[in-house]
């Protein structure tokens, strides 16, 4: 039984780029990558969200993760060829302020949000490339309320 409900709103979007990324080296949680202009069409809504993604260690942070995106080397052609078209943006949450309240791993979380994107827009973010089903096998004692018409 869920019995919280808690509002998640998204911080103020940064340009993607390697000055606004290193500041975020040690820091495990969520990223966001979103276009400037392009709305893309998913089947429910429109959204400028293209990519939902997660660090897991500090080794691994979200800075070390944007930066791969950022160079090509995380292999994901849709987020290069969309920054070769306009500059692309992105936001993030710190996963220790939601420690207290989520009380499993980092991917499930991701896995959460993930699954909240497709129930709101109908598929997956353009340029994420695998499912988030593990996390309805947990019993959640929190749900969150995600603030998707940030990326509008």
């Amino acid at each position: 039984m869920i019995n919280n409900i808690i509002d998640i709103y998204f911080d103020v979007p940064l340009l993607f780029e390697v000055n606004n990324i290193k500041p975020l080296n040690g820091i495990v949680g969520l990223y966001f990558i979103f276009s400037s202009d392009t709305q893309i069409q998913y089947p429910f809504n429109k959204s400028k969200l293209l990519y939902i993604g997660m660090s897991e260690k500090k080794t691994n942070s979200i800075g070390g993760r944007l930066i791969g995106h950022f160079e090509g080397k995380s292999k994901n052609v849709g987020l290069v060829n969309y920054r070769k078209v306009e500059p692309l943006k992105f936001t993030y949450l710190n996963f220790d302020i939601l420690k207290n309240i989520w009380k499993f791993r980092i991917e499930d979380l991701e896995s959460y949000f993930i699954l909240d994107f497709v129930r709101n827009f109908g598929v997956y973010p353009i340029c994420n490339n695998k499912t988030g089903i593990e996390i309805l096998k947990n019993t959640l004692s929190v749900n969150f309320k995600i603030d998707w018409s940030y990326f509008k």
